[in-house]
């Protein structure tokens, strides 16, 4: 069973219109396991919902976890049911983080590129970027300040210097990917996270000027996922368990019907947690975490979504 920490709401305050940021606590006063910046936690809210959010505080802070989560009316049910149930002095069960967007400190310049929420990773690695002494950039585009946060924070940090904020609102700030880009050498390495579409904008116009896939980090907070498709066989090769998965079933709810426990989180293909080898056959990626790259080498699947192009497909679980 994976290892929980009881931890207490500190703090929240209400950031911008609709974005409330929380700091959270060991709830024996004890130190938080130091993390990486770009991971994130689950956290078990009272309702019973499991989500996950970015840690967006200093790496190098063992005191608490910060957190900074917008409320969408149209999620799962998570971002509204933390603006009503995780109030100051509230108690929360959290997961140790993990790490499925880590930085490479080994690059001559970052480009950092924040839509909306998706500010929360980039506020960490613009930190331990800083701690590091490298090169790096930070560009937050928003709708507009009073849909912002961290606005006040980002003017008074250290790196201050490395910010540029862009707003739909305010024409003279919008931000010019091409030139953002442009300007930066090919062995730059580019982080961005938000909203699908804003996304998809940044990776494309990198991969349109040349960038390395490889130099192209994402992390996406929700996906639209199809499981549809004709059935196929997974082979678990060393639990020696055979199965078959249906249209619109997913490969981890067959095993799990037939006791093969895989751990698994978003369910949506944009974590990662689920990842699993691939000794045989030819995987359907439906994913948005793999890059284009690990799609082709098809030796990984992520079994939360993702189905098969051959009619057999061998897992090393």
């Amino acid at each position: 069973m994976n290892e929980l920490l009881n931890v207490v709401v500190l703090k929240r305050v209400l950031q911008g219109d609709d974005v409330v940021v929380i700091e959270l606590a060991r709830a024996d006063r004890g130190n938080l396991p130091l993390f990486e910046a770009g991971a994130h936690i689950d956290v078990h809210l009272p309702s019973g919902v499991i989500r996950q959010y970015s840690l967006c505080g200093d790496p190098s802070d063992g005191g608490s976890y910060r957190l900074g989560v917008l409320r969408d009316p149209q999620s799962r049910g998570g971002s509204i049911a933390v603006h009503k149930e995780l109030l100051e002095g509230v108690t929360v069960d959290i997961s140790l983080p993990r790490n499925h967007f880590p930085l490479d400190l080994n690059a001559e310049h970052s480009i950092l590129l924040g839509g909306g929420i998706g500010i929360t990773p980039m506020l960490a690695m613009a930190y331990a970027l800083e701690a590091k002494g490298k090169a790096f950039e930070m560009h937050y585009c928003a709708r507009s300040r009073s849909r912002s946060a961290f606005l006040e924070e980002l003017e008074r940090t250290g790196f201050s210097h490395a910010v540029q904020l862009h707003f739909d609102d305010e024409p003279e700030s919008k931000l010019d990917i091409n030139r953002v880009l442009a300007d930066s050498q090919k062995t730059a390495h580019i982080y961005t996270c938000g909203p699908g579409g804003f996304m998809e904008w940044v990776i494309n116009n990198a991969l349109e000027l040349g960038y390395p896939d490889a130099h192209i980090h994402r992390e996406y907070f929700q996906a639209d996922i199809d499981t549809k498709g004709s059935g196929f066989e997974v082979v678990a090769a060393r639990s020696g368990k055979t199965v078959n998965v249906m249209n619109g079933q997913t490969i981890y709810q067959a095993l799990a019907e037939v006791g093969i426990d895989i751990e698994i989180s978003c369910e949506q293909g944009v974590c990662g947690t689920c990842l699993c080898d691939v000794l045989e056959g030819e995987p359907d990626h439906r994913d948005v975490y793999l890059t284009v790259d690990e799609k082709a080498a098809n030796d990984t699947i992520l079994v939360c979504c993702s189905r098969s192009k051959s009619p057999r497909l061998v897992l090393d679980i």
